[in-house]
């Protein structure tokens, strides 16, 4: 089993591993590597092909996991909810210097680009944002919480905001299937496909953290004053 691959966690663990994944991601700072996005996709993707096969063919013609879509919508919601929520309470209790650990570069780096999240598009909007975003997604919770932020402003958006994401995920990964003929035949390219749009916005903050220096006044910025 290899838990950076999407196919492989659903097969080992089914839905149950999609809610374990989604708390450790958005609520532990050590899933910050957990593929969270391709994941819901894949998930979506192989309730289509589950059904599929066992309307043409019957039960166990395939060799894709069979997973059910309203178990994967209840698993990933859960998963990714209660994973803020222990994300923000973390964060009241711990305080910035769980964000400031020696050694988690891109954590400090996830920490200011949620801050600038956070200073650009206020509360609201920061916690919702922040789900679409690997590593800040998991970063911002704590920070959150580090930061004061309201607990009921923080709840009422994580759980929008993550509901948003899961819900919206696995069911483009479901539509995908409805859109593909016999999608079950060319299961691993169009998991292969989804992983690799997954990586498009981590890519894309890797490159934009490179270009722009960190805050002074963020954990990375006084880091990088320490050294």
């Amino acid at each position: 089993m290899n838990p950076l691959d999407a196919s492989s966690l659903l097969a080992a663990f089914g839905a149950l591993g999609i809610a374990l994944v989604l708390f450790a991601e958005t609520g532990l700072l050590v899933g910050f590597f957990l593929p969270g996005d391709s994941l819901l996709l894949t998930a979506g993707l192989l309730c289509r092909a589950g059904a599929a096969s066992a309307t043409t063919a019957g039960p166990g013609a395939t060799s894709a996991p069979r997973l059910e879509l309203a178990q994967v919508l209840v698993a990933a919601a859960a998963g990714a909810l209660a994973g803020a929520q222990c994300g923000y309470v973390l964060g009241r209790r711990g305080g910035r210097a769980l964000l400031a650990r020696p050694g988690s570069r891109r954590l400090r780096e996830g920490a200011a680009r949620a801050e600038e999240l956070l200073g650009r598009y206020g509360h609201a909007r920061a916690v919702v944002l922040a789900r679409f975003v690997p590593v800040v997604r998991t970063v911002l919770n704590p920070l959150a919480g580090a930061l004061g932020m309201p607990a009921r402003v923080f709840t009422v958006w994580q759980v929008a905001g993550g509901l948003v994401w899961t819900v919206g995920l696995v069911m483009a990964g479901y539509g995908l299937g409805a859109v593909v003929p016999d999608v079950d035949r060319y299961l691993l390219p169009l998991v292969g496909l989804v992983v690799l749009v997954s990586l498009v916005p981590l890519m894309l903050e890797v490159a934009r953290g490179r270009r722009r220096p960190a805050p002074a006044d963020s954990p990375a910025g006084r880091e990088a004053d320490r050294g």
